[in-house]
């Protein structure tokens, strides 16, 4: 282990996951494939979109933010936590500035699932208790304004809360944790943090009191007019659309603020490690296969392209 009081060290060591020697490689070999499957679910859902123009719509345009945000997130995670099991301990070692940019991935990948999410519920407000004006609402001009401003206020909230742990100085290398994030780089100072903890509990109140708040107002509203509709596509459409929704948030949700929750226990770093892995890997290999099954235009496009496949192949 590098000595514990270095300061302002740019090389600094990283925990890892603890894996027993006779689980080493079961455990790679299953994270490499969930990492593969993340990798080749969202990048192929977000071609199906491209491709296919019937797919063109706010709600898809809108929901390319999630798998786009999970490839980025998981790309800068997961390579490194994989190498990192095959390595000792003792040769875990990252540089400052690699666990810096690590930090700010993770932060952006959970901050901007909410306000994407925040953003989607809005569509589906639109889409029921709106239905129609929903066109002359949901333009492709809105649906930029909205994915503008659900990354630009994640990028607003992370850039302060990453810039006020950079400006620390160090007098530790050792992170406690599998990878980098805002709790584990401020860890690292002997200095006073209170103005970290302060910003860190504030971003965590107005990101989640925003992103329920809205959940909520949006929902009840959908709610309100599903039970004072005789319609039943509408009611089917609501329930259909809105469970999937929902299902991913609270995903997202338990998840996220288990990992807040456990960083306060130090005892319980192990449950805390396994946590915020499954933060990533769980909504990331979800998404594409929850939205995917739910979406008649995405099922139609899939059975269009596998047919004309097997009549080419039988030719």
């Amino acid at each position: 282990m590098i000595e514990n009081y270095t300061f302002n060290s740019y090389l600094l060591q990283i925990e890892g996951l603890n894996v027993e020697e006779a689980s080493m490689y079961p455990v790679f070999f299953l994270l490499l494939s969930v990492y593969l499957f993340i990798m080749i679910a969202n990048v192929g859902i977000v071609a199906l979109i491209i491709l296919d123009k019937s797919l063109h719509q706010p709600m898809y345009l809108l929901f390319c933010n999630l798998p786009f945000n999970d490839i980025l997130g998981n790309s800068v995670m997961l390579p490194r936590v994989l190498m990192d099991i095959l390595q000792p301990p003792a040769e875990r070692l990252i540089s400052y500035y690699e666990c810096v940019v690590q930090a700010f991935c993770s932060h952006m990948l959970g901050t901007t699932s909410h306000t994407v999410l925040m953003i989607m519920a809005f569509d589906r407000y639109v889409a029921i208790c709106n239905p129609l004006r929903y066109s002359a609402i949901m333009t492709n001009r809105m649906v930029v304004k909205l994915t503008i401003s659900a990354w630009g206020s994640a990028l607003v909230l992370v850039g302060i809360l990453l810039g006020l742990t950079i400006r620390l100085n160090r007098c530790r290398t050792f992170i406690a944790n599998t990878y980098c994030d805002n709790a584990s780089l401020f860890k690292l100072s002997c200095e006073n943090v209170v103005i970290n903890n302060i910003y860190g509990l504030t971003f965590t109140v107005v990101l989640l009191t925003a992103s329920i708040g809205s959940i909520i107002v949006t929902y009840t509203r959908i709610t309100v007019v599903c039970l004072t509709s005789k319609s039943k596509s509408l009611n089917s459409k609501a329930l259909k659309t809105c469970s999937t929704h929902l299902f991913v948030y609270m995903i997202m949700f338990v998840f996220g603020k288990m990992n807040i929750v456990l960083h306060r226990f130090p005892e319980y770093s192990e449950y805390r490690k396994v946590c915020v892995i499954l933060f990533h890997i769980v909504p990331g290999s979800l998404n594409p296969i929850i939205y995917g099954v739910q979406s008649k235009e995405m099922k139609r496009f899939l059975s269009k392209l596998f047919f004309s496949r097997k009549v080419l192949s039988s030719s």
